[in-house]
Formats: structure tokens, C-alpha cells, sequence
């Protein structure tokens, strides 16, 4: 039987782990070749022998990191001499830091706003003119929950991925009608590496509201694939995210701030 994506070249950023492999995973069994991306390269050729090895797909492995200056650009001109076209882009690379704003090291800082938002600009304005050449294309771009509010503690990361969801619906109304599809994926708390990386202990909403990856990745493909907007996977992420908007901002910022102490 015919598969979706049969054939058809996806690249994933920040594929060695968490979401971004499970994204991997999710498009591959619907036929599409991979195009994996992320600093880690031993992790992303080990997730290719494992979908490899169910005789899935395609795969090609690129270490990179997108938020250095002129990365995005050498990693088209690359995919371009191996004559691969990118038809599905997932923008997905990210990290998070946690604590008090004035405590996150300027360099730290500085470096997740050149992946959350630098990068995921650069990399859609770089594959999307081919897109809408060929008439197809599909741009997932991974924002979070704390981007419908403002969220002390997480500050920047929150601005960061509000940015993200506001450029993915805004790309979507621009591309209308092109044949490109622009969907902004919001998780909640998810099992990865996440909160380790940014430095935030576990506490008690984390282990009340925890997905795991892969159904978040399924429901993030499939979202993908049916051309819808937006998707916040999980029936608790989605009330939070709905009713927020109902509370003046200074509310939004005081219930975010005792969530995430």
C-alpha cells in the first residue's frame, strides 16, 4: 500500500533525541526519506540503524549546528550537490534554560535565541522557495505550550517560542494557496532531555502533565499531514492553552511562575 510521503525528502532538526527522533520515526514509516540533523552525530546514526533496520527509508545524517552563522546556508548548498530536495522542513532544534532571568549566563541566553528563532527563521526562508516551485510542501515548526503566556523562569525561552507560533501562522497566511503548509506544534511537559538541559528540577505539575514523545509526534505528523494550523498534543495541554487566553497577561505570568517553581 502507498504511503503518504513515499519518496519524498523530510528533514528533521534536532533529530537525535525527544521529539525530534520520534518525528523521525513517525515520518519515516509513512514512506518519507530523512534528513537528520543535529550536533550529536553518533545518536542520529545510531536512530538511523534502528529505522533502517525495519527497511523504512532513506537516510541521510548531517552534523550541524544551525545556530552558528551561516550553517543553514552550507546545509542547502549540501543537500542541493547530493540533488536532494526537501519537500518536508522541521524546524524542531531548540533548548530551554531555566531560573531566575538575571542568573542564565548572557552566553547561554544568546545562544538559545540563535537556535529557537534565528535558525528556524533562516532554515524556512532557505527551503521554502523550492517548495512553492514544486507546488508541495510542509513546514512543521516546534513552538511549546509557554508560548500562549509569559512565563517567569522561563522568560526568554517563552518569548522565544511565542515568537515561533506567531511566525508559523503568520508564514501559513502568506503561503495560502502556494501549495505550502506552515503547522506549529506546541507540546507541554514531554520526557526528554529537555528539563535537564535547562537546568529545572522535577516538581509536581511536570510529573502531572508529562507526555512521552512519541504520541506527540504522532499527533504532530498527522497534523502535519492534514495541513491543520496549529496542534497542542494532550486533552490538558489543550484546556491550558485554551483558557489562558481568558486571564489578563500580569494573571497569566503569576500562574506560570507557581507552575514552574
Amino acid at each position: 500500500m502507498a504511503k503518504e510521503l513515499e519518496g519524498k525528502w523530510a528533514l528533521v532538526s534536532g533529530a537525535s533525541s525527544g521529539i525530534g527522533a520520534e518525528l523521525a520515526r513517525e515520518l519515516a514509516a509513512r514512506g518519507a526519506r530523512l534528513v537528520l540533523v543535529s550536533r550529536r552525530t553518533e545518536k542520529m546514526e545510531a536512530l538511523a540503524r534502528d529505522i533502517q533496520a525495519l527497511g523504512m527509508t532513506e537516510i541521510h545524517v548531517v552534523s550541524a549546528d544551525l545556530a552558528e552563522k551561516g550553517a543553514p546556508e552550507r546545509l542547502l548548498k549540501a543537500l542541493e550537490s547530493r540533488g536532494i530536495e526537501v519537500s518536508i522542513l522541521v524546524n524542531n532544534a531548540g533548548f530551554g534554560a531555566y531560573g531566575p532571568f538575571e542568573t542564565i549566563s548572557a552566553e547561554i541566553e544568546d545562544a538559545m535565541l540563535d537556535l529557537d528563532i534565528k535558525a528556524v527563521a533562516r532554515m524556512t526562508r532557505l527551503f521554502v522557495p523550492a517548495m512553492r516551485a514544486a507546488g508541495f510542501g510542509r513546514i512543521l515548526l516546534t513552538a511549546s505550550t509557554a508560548a500562549f503566556q509569559p512565563t517567569p523562569l522561563y522568560a526568554s525561552y517563552a518569548a522565544a517560542k511565542a515568537f515561533v507560533l506567531s511566525y508559523g501562522l503568520a508564514l501559513r497566511s502568506e503561503l495560502a494557496g502556494t501549495g505550502v503548509s506552515v503547522t506549529v506544534l506546541s507540546p507541554g511537559v514531554t520526557r526528554t532531555a529537555f528539563h535537564t538541559v535547562a537546568g529545572h528540577e522535577d516538581n509536581a505539575f511536570k510529573r502531572a502533565t508529562m507526555m512521552e514523545a512519541a504520541p506527540v509526534a504522532r499527533a504532530a505528523v498527522s497534523a502535519l499531514l492534514r495541513g491543520r494550523a496549529e496542534i497542542v498534543p494532550g486533552a490538558v495541554n489543550k484546556l491550558s492553552a485554551f483558557g489562558v487566553r481568558f486571564l489578563p497577561r500580569p494573571a497569566q505570568a503569576a500562574m506560570a511562575k507557581r507552575l514552574m517553581s
